[in-house]
């Protein structure tokens, strides 16, 4: 086990090593000169947001103090998102590359015959023009800011720098300018001056490499925009053959995956409880993964979970971040705040029974789910509704003639295309599906794990509305 761990930890940095380097190539190497002020910079900030990257996950635990840790969390999450989002878009736009070259060559061939620059005149063309396909002369490029680069760099063969140039009439016939001048050259094989001097590989490296980078920037500013402004409120309607006429339109406000953390912390808390309250629901349920971090670092932005306010009250049960980060600690604090934990209990309510499991990953501190300690010796004539975090516990539901289980856990992918690879762990991602006589609804999360973003995965806080099937 120990072996396999680390070969996976080095297969990952060695992915991530090159991500980086794919990412700087395109966008530093490429588009600049070496040893420029620009390549110099470029590449200092790739080193920094690895170095935060790092920073970032290492948040999580206690290796830091807390206040560096919120210093550091913020950039190192963002520059993870970034590191998906931009190499994407430049892998879109790989093809772009050589067809725009090819239509640059074809457009300035084009130019060069309509000027009357064909093979048989190239011999009046001046000298420098054609130095980059002659054995022994070495192109060189002016570049926008000034400075000159060969025919090896990745700004390729370009045209040469005005002071450098000599009319026709002047070179030397035994000269290898002479030589090329007589032999002549193909309009193809002249260097082109482009906008800003700029050789034409160069020219294109710029370009696409600056798409790419608007697009996943922009990408990765919209979905943390998203998160930061808070969940959006969603509605679903869910019918229980046994729930009594009396409990029809009974809402429950489902919150999942807060994440309170270094980087989402106690104004985010409160937007969400702002949120929940603006349903007016019957009872909340938070169904697990409220933090990621202690009750010393995280309590005070726990703080306004106080504020929650329903008919039925507020109930809370263990996600597999909890046990990350002290459950039993967090269970205490939560019922000081005035929710409800439900450690695998059930509680009869008016026309329904409220059942709560541990999560999965308390088996390992003694704390499992045990559906037979929530779900035994009930009054199978009434409904219940479970509280369980994941839904892979579905199984264990429907064995229990559990009617609705409520879960989180997904995200519903959070960044996409993180929803397919959710779909190969959870039975479902998000939304309400039935499996047999019980219904599963999974929200798609209140916060976000990690980087505080979300791409076609929007967060939300859904309001399940329950209908009686009874006359």
């Amino acid at each position: 086990m120990g072996f396999l761990f680390v070969l996976v930890a080095l297969l990952a940095v060695a992915a991530l090593a090159a991500l980086h380097w794919y990412m700087w190539r395109r966008l530093v190497r490429d588009t600049t000169v070496p040893k420029s002020l620009a390549r110099r910079l470029g590449t200092a900030v790739f080193l920094l947001g690895v170095v935060l990257l790092f920073g970032a996950m290492t948040s999580r635990g206690e290796t830091l103090p807390f206040s560096l840790r919120r210093v550091v969390a913020w950039p190192g999450f963002l520059w993870m998102a970034v590191m998906i989002y931009v190499p994407m878009a430049l892998i879109v736009t790989e093809p772009l590359r050589p067809l725009l070259r090819r239509a640059l060559a074809r457009r300035d061939a084009r130019h060069a015959a309509e000027a009357g620059l064909g093979a048989a005149d190239a011999a009046h063309a001046p000298a420098a023009s054609s130095a980059a396909s002659v054995p022994g002369r070495t192109a060189v490029a002016a570049t926008a800011d000034g400075t000159r680069s060969d025919a090896g760099d990745p700004a390729g063969s370009v045209a040469v720098r005005p002071d450098e140039e000599k009319p026709a009439g002047n070179a030397d016939a035994n000269s290898p300018e002479g030589s090329a001048e007589k032999a002549g050259a193909k309009p193809e094989e002249k260097a082109t001056t482009l906008p800003e001097g700029l050789s034409r590989r160069l020219f294109v490296a710029r370009s696409v490499g600056a798409a790419a980078a608007v697009a996943g920037l922009g990408t990765v500013g919209a979905g943390t925009y998203g998160v930061l402004n808070g969940p959006t409120v969603k509605r679903v309607t869910v019918p229980l053959a046994r729930l009594p006429r009396a409990a029809h339109g009974f809402r429950i406000a489902v919150v999942s995956d807060v994440h309170l953390s270094p980087v989402l912390g106690r104004s985010f808390a409160q937007r969400v409880v702002d949120t929940v309250n603006s349903t007016q629901p019957d009872l909340i349920a938070v169904v697990g993964d409220l933090v990621d971090g202690s009750v010393r670092d995280l309590g005070p932005a726990a703080a306004p979970l106080a504020g929650l306010r329903a008919r039925h009250g507020a109930y809370f049960v263990t996600g597999n971040h909890e046990y990350f980060s002290g459950a039993e600690e967090w269970v205490d604090e939560v019922r000081d705040l005035g929710l409800l934990p439900l450690e695998n209990v059930r509680t009869e309510l008016a026309h329904f029974d409220l059942a709560g499991v541990n999560d999965i990953a308390g088996e390992d501190h003694g704390q499992g789910p045990d559906f037979a300690r929530a779900l035994g010796d009930r009054d199978t004539s009434r409904a219940v509704v479970l509280l369980s975090h994941q839904p892979v516990t579905i199984d264990e539901a429907v064995r229990h003639g559990v009617d609705l289980q409520l879960s989180g856990h997904t995200h519903g992918g959070q960044l996409w295309p993180g929803p397919y690879l959710a779909g190969l762990a959870n039975p479902t991602v998000a939304g309400l599906e039935k499996y047999g006589d019980t219904q599963l609804f999974v929200s798609r999360g209140a916060g976000a794990w990690g980087p505080p973003t979300r791409v076609g995965a929007p967060s939300d806080i859904t309001v399940v509305e329950l209908a009686s099937l009874r006359a």
